[in-house]
């Protein structure tokens, strides 16, 4: 999403100020029922751009990005934790006075979703879970450099690589080669724009600590048991869910689908075999025509 197609303004929620993104061409609501797309683990809005493109007739769109994430500021508190995403999006639908909207969360964001929903029904219409990031043990063997994020002493190796070793160009290509399915399918100019997005994010000087301290924070998140159990929030949610999972998927594993759809009161599932971990970015189509058809039975 860059910035001639978006308009971005700040809205501050207890603890953080949150970059807001909508369209730049959407100039308001027009009777369409109001949604909010909330992005993974080191990721922003920009992720949802094409998903909210096709979305526009249906959808009154706006993406955030999580505190220390995009162009959001870390929060004031220093707290990454999953609950203290939640916190941060709850508080923009509480003061944006949205809700409930149609809710859209990816990976970590899904999480976030998900006990969002349990914990507030009244500010969720529908929730749709591309790849999201509930508890799964044993994890992919993929997704274990993932995990070692939250442990203690990786931020101070990450920052004694060589600089070559973490040139733009070839990280966005690990990246890309983790998140998507098939890679090779991006065009020239997402490319770019990927390569692009990661050295502004070389700029920041809080983006490790947001990455550490948020990887660190759905480890925890794991680990939680009772009515704070994100398998157990999930069979609290009351909105009509849509799961989509992609079988190229190196991070959350397809086996995590039936454990999902048993979870969730009201569930169905869309099953992309050639996705990876972003259908949303990869395969918007396939993914905007199932969210039609949840959208519509929720509205009725």
């Amino acid at each position: 999403m860059s910035s001639a197609e978006q308009q971005v303004r700040t809205v501050e929620v207890p603890g953080a100020v949150l970059a807001v993104h909508r369209s730049a061409e959407d100039g308001g609501a027009d009777g369409r029922t109001p949604g909010l797309f909330v992005h993974g683990l080191g990721g922003s809005a920009a992720n949802w751009t094409a998903l909210m493109d096709r979305l526009s007739g249906v959808v009154d769109g706006e993406a955030v990005d999580l505190p220390g994430f995009g162009r959001s500021n870390p929060p004031a508190d220093g707290n990454l934790s999953l609950s203290g995403h939640v916190r941060a999006v709850i508080g923009y639908l509480e003061a944006s006075r949205r809700g409930p909207v149609h809710l859209f969360g990816n990976s970590l964001g899904g999480a976030v979703a998900v006990r969002l929903a349990a914990l507030r029904p009244d500010l969720v219409r529908s929730l749709t879970l591309v790849s999201p990031a509930l508890p799964e043990l044993p994890p992919q063997r993929s997704a274990w450099p993932t995990g070692l994020l939250a442990l203690p002493g990786v931020p101070a190796l990450l920052r004694r690589l060589p600089a070559g070793r973490r040139d733009a160009e070839a990280a966005t290509e690990d990246l890309l080669r983790l998140v998507y399915g098939d890679p090779g399918s991006l065009e020239p100019a997402a490319r770019a724009e990927a390569v692009a997005e990661y050295r502004r994010r070389l700029e920041v000087p809080h983006a490790m600590q947001a990455l550490i301290g948020s990887a660190r924070g759905i480890v925890s998140a794991y680990t939680e048991r009772g009515d704070q159990a994100l398998w157990r929030q999930a069979e609290r949610v009351e909105a009509p869910v849509l799961l989509v999972y992609g079988l190229r998927d190196r991070l959350v594993a397809y086996r995590s689908a039936r454990r999902a759809c048993a979870a969730f009161a009201d569930a169905r599932l869309l099953v992309l075999p050639d996705s990876g971990h972003v259908a949303m970015m990869e395969h918007p189509d396939a993914v905007a025509r199932a969210v039609r058809e949840l959208i519509a039975d929720a509205d009725r």
